[in-house]
């Protein structure tokens, strides 16, 4: 038995790692540790039969460190949204591309629009008008890119939900801006705990959010939970390879890269592409589908550092605070582990059953 050196958390098996706090589910005297270093595998962690006020320590240590993550995460996106959106638009995630695609700067944000095209067909959401969304949810929404782009396009209703306050202020200025005030709106929540009551929306939309999520389970749960009877989810979010039967975890080099990562961009535990499928499974949701999608997304990191490097670029970095700078240097640890397959872009999708 052991604890974390930052956050005093004690541990049955296992060892933690950057990326810090693992995920504590409790039942009468019982606590499961969900070993959550930076490898989302499933390593088998002994269950620990302890007294009611060990047990109520480790709740609030677990608490305390998942709300130091939350608002790291805040505050890295608080300072970077702007420089984000003056260079590359107002949609903050990866661009689908051409396998080999050798794309010039001005095809990037044709390439974002194509990834939420390409991910919308791929869960075989309908444009019927009897059968299209009519309210949405984007969990985790950024400045809000995806959010009108889907009110527009379904004309739905769209609600987004962000850690960051600079976000949600700047995604409801555009929104007004672009004529869609009472069709889009945001507000500042945690994913892990949505403010929707059950079975709400008709699609549940997470573009690269799961990647900060420090309860992959409950993320999932949540998603499932405010999805409408027959609603479809689709998650697009960043993963590490999946194991093979032969392996229980990582290598020692893959963790110390992961390592770096995450304590760059505020991650918690990596999943892999088949961790979340059995997610998906435990809660007998149907027609799960998942794909790696990390060929169509190569061009992305060289291109965001290719920006990062010009001088307008340069300048943006320089009037922005440490987190973001951080998160630049950090760059190139991403094309790495794409490089090496350590690193999947994944795209998983599934529909919550009818009845």
């Amino acid at each position: 038995m052991g604890s974390c050196a930052e956050c005093s958390t004690w541990v049955y098996g296992g060892q933690l790692t950057n990326g810090c706090p693992p995920v504590y589910t409790s039942s009468s005297h019982i606590v499961v540790l969900k070993f959550a270093g930076l490898v989302g595998h499933n390593r088998k962690i002994s269950s620990l039969k302890i007294g009611g006020r060990r047990r109520r320590r480790m709740i609030v240590n677990a608490a305390a460190a998942t709300e130091k993550l939350q608002n790291g995460i805040a505050e890295l996106y608080d300072e970077s949204s702007g420089i984000w959106e003056d260079i590359w638009g107002d949609h903050m995630h990866h661009g689908f591309y051409d396998p080999g695609s050798d794309v010039s700067e001005s095809d990037h944000r044709l390439a974002q629009i194509r990834m939420i095209e390409e991910s919308l067909r791929f869960a075989s959401v309908s444009d019927n008008s009897l059968q299209k969304p009519r309210k949405i949810v984007d969990v985790g929404c950024g400045i809000g890119g995806s959010s009108r782009y889907l009110a527009r396009k379904y004309e739905a209703e769209c609600l987004g939900i962000t850690l960051s306050p600079v976000q949600a202020q700047r995604a409801q200025a555009l929104a007004a801006a672009q004529g869609l005030v009472g069709k889009v709106s945001f507000q500042v929540a945690d994913a892990l705990n949505q403010p929707f009551p059950d079975g709400k929306f008709d699609l549940v939309w997470s573009m690269e959010s799961g990647e900060h999520m420090p309860d992959k389970a409950k993320f999932v749960n949540e998603l499932a939970r405010v999805a409408a009877p027959g609603g479809t989810i689709i998650i697009i979010t960043w993963c590490h390879r999946d194991l093979s039967p032969s392996e229980e975890s990582l290598t020692p080099q893959e963790t110390a890269l992961l390592n770096k990562i995450c304590d760059a961009y505020y991650l918690p535990a990596w999943f892999s592409i088949a961790d979340y499928i059995k997610l998906l499974q435990s809660l007998s949701l149907e027609d799960i589908k998942a794909a790696d999608w990390s060929e169509f997304v190569a061009p992305f990191w060289p291109a965001v550092i290719r920006s990062a490097l010009t001088w307008r670029g340069i300048t943006s970095l320089l009037r922005s605070g440490w987190k973001t700078m951080k998160g630049a240097l950090a760059m190139p640890l991403m094309v790495e582990g794409y490089k090496k397959g350590l690193i999947k872009f994944a795209i998983i999708t599934c529909r919550k059953p009818a009845s």
